[in-house]
């Protein structure tokens, strides 16, 4: 899975890639080029699952972030730059909502609404150039020869245009499957799920999931594929430098409990509709990440492509009941320890054993 961190200068976007990725080394001035970086999902339940099974090896899910220069009318008209961001899965706009006299906004006023709004413009006029230079291109070739194929790209074009027209992104646009599939190649930038992350200040992280709630219900409500999610930076930045245990206290001191990391990530899963299974075993316990509704087959593929060609049955128990009963052996001959076959839905936190050919 791969996010892009994005926003406007001076939101605390690249301190956000810092303390999500560990990567330090500053962007190169001038450059076009996003910083990458992998961030680990923190899973307690592979912690639980380790201390039963103490395997030499524990391996989290992870997710790629890419620190992007900042969106304006210049960097959208970069090849690089725009070749960096059609690839992702989703991207995380940094919201500023801190107010700071020694970090001043560059619109002179910190207004997150109005920042939002102006990202989404660059990202429709963007994907605006796109469609017109197509269809200028598809409209030649229909002259040329009656294609119903083009005929059809034709026309949905015009309505991605329209949507366009009307100042609104593609991600709010209803697709056919046909019609996503065909939009697929074109890697819209306006088309692409949006985590809005609400930047706070020092002084209002007691009131962080609350100033969360009324974004969510009211200036950011009814925008399709996009989620919201809050954080301190500065308390982040914190976060990242100190024990665990003194992280614990120091989250719990301002009435969190769990870090803007762990925030980011969970509302980049649930905007994706993606979710986690693990494997355990004596040589290593493992996180995958598949879409949720996955058949347990598909899961088999996510380990290696040949079980699911060869799948034959899955083992598959709840993480909490296989730690409860401090592993497999006290399981055996009880219904919580099932075999299921092709077709069974993984939940989320299902411990399988794939039996294959």
């Amino acid at each position: 899975m791969k996010t892009a961190i994005i926003g406007l200068p001076m939101v605390g976007k690249s301190s956000l890639f810092t303390i999500l990725t560990g990567v330090h080394e500053p962007a190169r001035m001038g450059s076009m080029e996003a910083r990458i970086g992998m961030a680990k999902v923190p899973d307690a339940r592979l912690d639980a699952l380790a201390k039963v099974f103490e395997p030499p090896k524990i391996t989290f899910a992870t997710v790629e972030y890419l620190d992007c220069p900042a969106i304006s009318k210049e960097t959208l008209r970069d090849p690089s730059y725009l070749a960096s961001l059609r690839v992702v899965d989703a991207f995380a706009q940094v919201l500023r909502v801190f107010s700071s006299d020694t970090v001043p906004h560059e619109k002179g006023s910190v207004d997150p609404v109005r920042d939002l709004q102006d990202v989404d413009m660059e990202l429709i006029v963007s994907d605006l150039m796109v469609v017109e230079k197509r269809m200028d291109r598809v409209d030649r070739d229909r002259k040329k020869a009656k294609s119903p194929e083009l005929d059809k790209e034709f026309e949905m074009l015009s309505r991605c245009k329209a949507v366009l027209e009307s100042d609104r992104p593609l991600r709010a646009m209803e697709l056919s499957p046909e019609d996503e599939k065909r939009l697929r190649g074109f890697q819209f930038l306006s088309q692409k799920p949006m985590l809005y992350v609400l930047n706070l200040g020092e002084e209002d992280a007691a009131r962080l999931h609350e100033i969360e709630q009324e974004y969510r219900d009211g200036a950011l409500a009814g925008r399709p594929q996009t989620s919201v999610t809050a954080i301190c930076g500065k308390i982040e930045a914190e976060l990242a430098d100190l024990p665990a245990e003194e992280a614990r206290e120091l989250m719990l001191s301002y009435g969190l409990t769990e870090s803007g990391l762990q925030r980011l990530i969970g509302g980049t899963y649930a905007l994706l509709g993606l979710m986690s299974f693990l494997t355990a075993g004596e040589t290593e316990v493992r996180a995958w990440t598949i879409p949720q509704k996955s058949t347990a087959v598909k899961a088999a593929g996510a380990i290696h492509t040949d079980f699911e060609k060869k799948f034959i049955r899955a083992e598959v128990v709840n993480w909490q009941h296989l730690v409860d009963h401090n592993g497999y052996a006290g399981l055996r001959g009880t219904p919580l320890l099932r075999l299921e076959g092709k077709e069974y839905i993984v939940q989320d936190g299902d411990v399988l054993v794939i039996r294959h050919g």
